[in-house]
């Protein structure tokens, strides 16, 4: 981290040297071509003007060690993702990619977008045999059912509370059909790159990433987060276990659809058997970590670990969880921690909610303005998702494990590689918790 960061401070250096070279250039430029528009001035053959200006941060990368890349746009040819860092000779197949990216595709039901779309990946590269090779693996999948025409009104006005003008701000250009980046399509390399980390996950320390709608609009759920499984998720259309709730949540749905509205939820995600000791401490917290992914999720606006806001209602003898052990390893008796303490993982479940705004293009007629500065109204079109928590289900477990990964080979480089027999914590398990990779 420390050389990383020194090189990150280097390319700041540089970049601002590059900017005063810059200034004098162009400076030294002006001055030429001042003294060139005096008369009887000899003009030389040719005036350069170099720029050499290096920028970072484009923003469609995630993770340090397993780096994460996403492409495309909702109206392109394809989107998909390349993964960097994966470890090679890890059993990984098409089907296994393609059963994530199947659970976040629309078309799903009638609760979500009617677009129809297949999404079947394709593994260019990185896998063989199905099994990684330890270099950059690539994933595409080709839009098909794109409908353009139907974004003709939101070339000219901006949907309110969408990313249309904000782009414009930052950009000066957009993709205007389908919202470009910022449509949910992107989320498909996530989900893409997701099942690669899933399955390292599960191979090195039989962790279980699990994620459910607990509410939508007022409507919640009343769930078992020890004992709900994958199959409780899929039993209905909105993806929660509570069927009772469930079938409530489906109802408000459609209510606001048929209206042309849309509205809001909450998504829950719970790791089963995560590796202690993952996340660092200071700006590098594992929360820390997992927040920025869920925020980075179209629509989001909350993000809740463990006890969460209701926290700041307690006094500390509440919110305490007691340290206890249990057949040599160091557990607690609560888990208002959420499986983190300190930004470091303790091996308790990791238990954290994500909250998602009503989907903005809606067909109410709404107060906005175009792109020339006028006052206007505009009614959307397009096929859009009533309510976009049921497909976001996969999408808050690949980025959970996204960010597990990534910290999980950043943890084994530092931590792992000398032996920890004399550690001097009297959990036992932590030092045998990668003992697969001690083996000779």
């Amino acid at each position: 981290d420390s050389s990383r960061q020194q090189h990150e401070r280097n390319d700041v250096g540089c970049l601002c040297l590059r900017s005063v070279h810059e200034q004098h250039r162009t400076c030294g430029t002006m001055a030429s071509m001042q003294q060139l528009s005096r008369p009887g001035t000899a003009r030389p053959a040719t005036v350069r003007s170099r720029r050499s200006v290096k920028v970072h941060a484009a923003g469609s990368t995630y993770g340090n060690n397993f780096r994460v890349t996403t492409f495309g746009e909702s109206h392109g040819k394809g989107v998909g993702c390349v993964i960097d860092g994966v470890p090679p000779r890890l059993p990984i197949t098409q089907e296994e990619i393609q059963f994530e990216l199947d659970r976040r595709r629309p078309g799903q039901s009638i609760i979500t977008t009617p677009r129809k779309e297949e999404d079947t990946c394709e593994i260019l590269s990185g896998v063989f045999n199905g099994t990684t090779l330890g270099t950059p693996i690539a994933v595409l999948v080709r839009n098909k059912d794109q409908r353009s025409g139907d974004y003709s009104e939101m070339s000219v006005a901006y949907r309110p509370s969408h990313a249309d003008a904000t782009y414009d701000f930052k950009y000066g250009i957009r993709a205007v059909a389908g919202g470009g980046r910022s449509s949910a399509r992107e989320t498909i390399g996530r989900v893409a790159a997701g099942a690669v980390a899933k399955k390292l996950l599960k191979v090195v320390g039989g962790t279980e990433i699990l994620a459910y709608v607990s509410a939508v609009l007022d409507v919640e759920s009343d769930v078992d987060m020890a004992n709900f499984t994958l199959e409780d998720v899929e039993s209905n259309i909105v993806r929660c276990p509570d069927q009772k709730a469930a079938q409530k949540m489906i109802d408000v749905i459609n209510e606001v659809r048929v209206r042309g509205e849309s509205c809001g939820g909450v998504v829950t995600c719970v790791v089963r058997s995560s590796p202690k000791g993952l996340g660092n401490p200071v700006f590098d917290k594992l929360e820390a970590e997992l927040a920025k992914a869920m925020l980075s999720l179209p629509a989001t606006k909350g993000f809740e670990i463990g006890s969460g806001f209701q926290g700041a209602r307690m006094i500390g003898s509440q919110h305490n969880d007691p340290f206890y052990m249990e057949d040599g390893k160091v557990r607690t008796k609560t888990n208002r921690s959420g499986g983190i303490q300190g930004g470091i993982s303790n091996g308790e479940d990791i238990v954290i909610k994500v909250a998602f705004k009503p989907t903005s293009t809606i067909g109410i007629k709404q107060q906005t303005v175009t792109r020339e500065g006028e006052e206007t109204e505009l009614r959307a079109r397009g096929r859009h998702d009533p309510c976009v928590v049921p497909r976001a289900v996969p999408m808050v477990e690949s980025m959970v494990a996204l960010v597990l990964a990534d910290q999980l080979l950043q943890h084994y480089a530092q931590c792992e590689l000398l032996p920890r027999d004399d550690t001097s914590t009297p959990d036992r398990s932590v030092a045998r918790q990668f003992a697969v990779h001690h083996q000779s």
